[in-house]
């Protein structure tokens, strides 16, 4: 007569392969977590750049967002700095004399809606999100990752 059951190896077998589907869906997670995370970062970034653009519009004078690098932070007119989350780094490119020292430039707007344009980075490991402000037109945009 045979007797009903799973055998420890059968047992083992499928241990293993839970084990390893699991793994495969937390590496899976967590780089969507990390685009994610990125991803949010640069929206808080676009709309602090379009409030310092709107605001040099309405008040007729020029207004400037701050960036500093090593920090990690920027700081739009009449706000407090933003510090950005951990992990995540900033590069900017940006007209030569919004440049104030090495690791802090900023992006101005006039009160026309143009700028000294330029574009930012933020990245995360291989994760790269990229924010372009038009010279001419002071139009900000989300460039994603590639």
């Amino acid at each position: 007569m045979r007797q009903r059951g799973f055998t420890l190896i059968e047992i083992l077998v499928v241990v293993a392969v839970i084990g390893l589907a699991m793994t495969v869906v937390a590496v899976s997670i967590s780089g969507g977590f990390t685009s994610a995370k990125v991803r949010g970062a640069s929206r808080d970034l676009i709309a602090n750049l379009r409030y310092t653009r709107g605001q040099a519009i309405v008040k007729h004078e020029a207004k400037v967002l701050m960036l500093n690098v090593d920090e990690r932070q920027y700081t739009a007119p009449g706000k407090k700095p933003v510090t950005l989350p951990d992990g995540i780094d900033i590069t900017i490119e940006t007209a030569r004399q919004e440049q104030v020292s090495e690791g802090e430039a900023g992006i101005r707007f006039y009160p026309d809606g143009s700028s000294t344009g330029g574009n930012i980075q933020l990245s995360r490991g291989e994760t790269v999100w990229r924010i372009d402000v038009n010279w001419l037109t002071g139009e900000v945009r989300l460039r994603e990752p590639e």
